[in-house]
């Protein structure tokens, strides 16, 4: 090889190794224990000692993707998740449209310092407070929904808020020096502007951010325990069977995974994540 050629490549090898460590991590502390849980979800437990057998059997699995009342809590956490989503985004796309093009600069790291602070709480703080906002005789006397579906997608977009504010904030900043310009100077008036420019391209902002907030979501079992009544998601399957049988909370855990795929696969195929 020459000279020339090992130059050429000397950053992208400079690159690959240091990303080296960082795959290793992510490998140990993320693809492994998945590949665990995997496996577990095809062991069994004895029903007189409650102790794990490891002899491979797919009944867990087949139980769990084949019961009508497991695939409802699936589809419910799903729409869950949809709903909070689809919520932040209402309310991410204008508030973000402000910070980056109607506020000052002198203002805007102000408003991303606000918006972050939530982040500092402690997450039961947070929810806890939403429980006393909505209880029937909180403070929002004849206006609150109560416990309930509506209490839950309320209290988690409030909690995962930020995490799709701050994509579409990056995403609408980069444009402010250029395609807005450009759309000015054509003649474009500021709603056409941002009608024709910015929403087109907030796709992969927008994606970036439903990844968040759908996912954290998804996996959610806390605040549906306080805010939900007795409704039931996902996590809570997974946390009331996690002592008593782990290869069945483990086959129930495959659940969210495989709608996280199926998520993920979607947003890829629309060419989104290829824009980040």
């Amino acid at each position: 090889m020459s000279l020339a050629a090992v130059l050429h490549r000397r950053p992208a090898l400079r690159v690959s190794g240091l990303l080296t460590p960082a795959l290793l991590w992510l490998g140990l502390l993320y693809v492994v224990p998945l590949g665990f849980l995997l496996v577990t979800a095809f062991f069994d437990t004895d029903s007189f000692t409650g102790r794990i057998t490891y002899t491979l059997t797919p009944a867990n699995v087949v139980d769990v993707l084949t019961t009508p009342a497991y695939l409802l809590v699936a589809l419910r956490t799903v729409g869950v998740a949809a709903g909070v989503t689809v919520l932040c985004v209402a309310l991410a796309v204008p508030l973000a449209t402000y910070m980056a093009l109607v506020a000052r600069p002198a203002r805007r790291p102000a408003l991303v310092a606000l918006v972050l602070t939530p982040l500092w709480a402690s997450y039961l703080v947070k929810v806890y407070a939403w429980r006393i906002l909505l209880a029937p005789e909180g403070p929002l006397v004849g206006l609150s929904p109560g416990y309930g579906w509506v209490a839950v997608v309320l209290t988690l977009t409030y909690l995962w808020l930020p995490y799709m504010v701050l994509p579409v904030y990056a995403g609408i900043d980069t444009m402010r020096g250029s395609f807005l310009e450009a759309a000015s100077d054509l003649g474009a008036r500021p709603w056409a502007a941002f009608r024709t420019v910015v929403v087109p391209l907030l796709g992969p902002a927008v994606a970036a951010g439903s990844v968040f907030t759908f996912s954290l979501s998804l996996g959610d079992y806390i605040t549906v325990q306080l805010v939900g009544g007795t409704n039931q998601m996902l996590g809570n399957l997974v946390y009331t069977n996690f002592s008593t049988d782990l290869p069945f909370a483990a086959a129930v855990a495959l659940l969210p995974l495989i709608v996280m795929a199926a998520y993920l696969a979607t947003i890829r195929r629309t060419g989104a994540l290829e824009r980040l």
